[in-house]
């Protein structure tokens, strides 16, 4: 036998044995992710009988995670869907084990896009602290009262209503209202949001709606990490990119139940078309993983044409983009200059937006920062504003600063 068939062999072998650990590792990986969620199963089910009111906590049991001086809780409780009727959605909550002097404030923490399968909650992960864990210990060290909603449809029965305003803020201030019944919540009126990617829109939309669905809360300042805020420019932008196939199939569907009338179907590609439930229904890193395939090897878009093109999208797209705030109300903007999802471009105009229009805002731009690392190293900084807002301080306003555009790598 030649050396370069021995070598071949070999190299098959290699090539083999890797391509069955994988397949190995995968299959394990689905098998404990599925007995993890069936263990989970019960407290999530929707009650046959249950209370009416929004807000109302229906459920809550240990998080099973360690949190410094605090007890973490996961939470099922009553919201509303799309046509104003009670349904239920989870979350997470967490209460410092210090009683405080006063009523504490309440932090609504929203996280960024999980995928709308019921393991994509992240009140249902093996890791449910990944998103929020550089904000969480100096939340707890306030001594706030912390919530972080799953929001409606993912890991409840229902299907979510991503980037939809009056959802999300439903969620949201629904959320906030059952962290109040929790044991030794002690909590005040006064309440703060913080939101990453996704729940940076709802983060957004909370300020402006929530003193319209929940009257009795105060909302002292908003702040958010790379937000998908200009709706317009991120899918003019990125619907022929690989986020196209990390988002499009979450937005098509949500979209289609809040719009019944937009046109869908002539704007996806027959992969996507073939592809979406099931696309839905995975969580989003596998999403982006397929997506990288798709679009990176196979040529293969999610979306046939620009959304945006179509008056009847470009409309719905206005709709759910949110508008600038009055200065009574201030907003701390997180931004990394190398985001490649969240594109820094179209979160550089909404700072001049923002800015022309008398918003109080306050800008941190980070520089060679992605997408991926921006919530963690937004998350000190962020609770700091946020502390002084608590306090009542005047807040900071960065309006005389320019954007860094010449930092800014991706357009």
């Amino acid at each position: 036998m030649s050396v370069v068939r021995k070598t071949l062999i070999v190299a098959v072998a290699i090539i083999g044995a890797g391509t069955l650990m994988i397949i190995a590792f995968l299959a394990f990986r689905a098998w404990t992710t599925n007995v993890h969620q069936s263990s989970l199963a019960a407290f999530y089910a929707t009650p046959e009988d249950f209370s009416q009111i929004p807000g109302t906590l229906l459920r809550w049991e240990p998080l099973g995670v360690d949190v410094a001086d605090a007890k973490a809780y996961r939470l099922l409780y009553v919201t509303e869907d799309q046509q104003g009727k009670p349904a239920v959605a989870a979350g997470m909550a967490f209460i410092p084990d210090k009683k405080p002097d006063t009523p504490r404030p309440m932090v609504a923490f929203l996280q960024g896009t999980t995928g709308q399968g019921d393991a994509c909650a992240p009140s249902r992960s093996e890791d449910p602290l990944h998103g929020i864990k550089n904000f969480l210990p100096e939340a707890m060290a306030q001594g706030w009262a912390v919530v972080a909603p799953d929001e409606y449809g993912v890991g409840t029965q229902g299907v979510q209503l991503y980037l939809i305003k009056d959802q999300e803020v439903h969620d949201t201030v629904n959320s906030i209202r059952a962290l109040r019944s929790l044991p030794n919540a002690l909590t005040g009126n006064d309440f703060a949001v913080y939101g990453y990617s996704q729940g940076g829109h709802s983060a957004l939309w909370t300020g402006h709606l929530s003193k319209q669905f929940a009257p009795e809360l105060d909302v002292v300042g908003v702040a958010v990490a790379a937000p998908a805020a200009d709706l317009t420019s991120i899918i003019d932008r990125q619907w022929d990119s690989v986020v196209g196939w990390g988002i499009g199939a979450d937005v098509t569907r949500s979209w289609s139940i809040a719009y019944p009338d937009l046109p869908v179907d002539p704007f996806l590609t027959d992969a996507a078309r073939d592809n979406l439930e099931r696309i839905a229904e995975s969580c989003t890193f596998g999403s982006f993983i397929e997506g990288t395939v798709r679009h990176g090897i196979f040529r293969q878009d999610f979306f046939a044409d620009n959304p945006a093109n179509n008056p009847l999208w470009a409309q719905a797209l206005i709709e759910q983009t949110p508008p600038p705030y009055p200065a009574a109300l201030p907003i701390m903007l997180v931004q990394g200059t190398a985001d490649q999802i969240v594109l820094a471009g179209p979160n550089a105009n909404l700072q001049e937006s923002w800015c022309a229009a008398g918003s109080t805002f306050n800008a941190l731009w980070l520089e060679g920062v992605d997408h991926i690392n921006v919530d963690d190293l937004a998350g000190p900084a962020v609770a700091g504003w946020i502390a002084d807002r608590f306090a009542g301080l005047t807040a900071p306003n960065t309006c005389s600063v320019q954007p860094p555009w010449s930092l800014i790598t991706v357009e």
